[in-house]
């Protein structure tokens, strides 16, 4: 069983920047991969990006460039950095462990 817990979200004018937490309820070491997942009002959820247990990471394609996955053992912590922020980023933002764990998202809202 994991729990998982983000954080980080708000209101940000497009170009600026946020960063997401995500931290989960055990180690994280031994988590094959952490994705991250968003819901935009009216759409479906989909995925936006993965770091894996080696390290490796992807992204969806509108995001390449301007958002960044990263983790931090220590604290047993997933960060989602997302730079350049545009106004169709605007969504609920989710940490997904497989097979069936998610956290109970955070708002993001890029307006000016």
């Amino acid at each position: 069983q994991v729990q998982l817990v983000e954080s980080g979200g708000g209101l940000v004018q497009p170009g600026g920047s946020l960063r997401l937490s995500c931290a989960a309820s055990t180690s994280i070491f031994s988590i094959n991969a952490m994705l991250w997942y968003r819901q935009a009002p009216g759409k479906e959820r989909a995925w936006v990006a993965t770091i894996t247990r080696s390290g490796s990471t992807n992204y969806v394609d509108s995001v390449k460039g301007r958002f960044t996955i990263s983790r931090d053992y220590a604290k047993n912590t997933v960060y989602l950095q997302m730079n350049s922020l545009r106004p169709e980023d605007t969504a609920v933002y989710y940490c997904h462990v497989l097979p069936r764990y998610w956290g109970q998202g955070t708002q993001v809202t890029v307006s000016s």
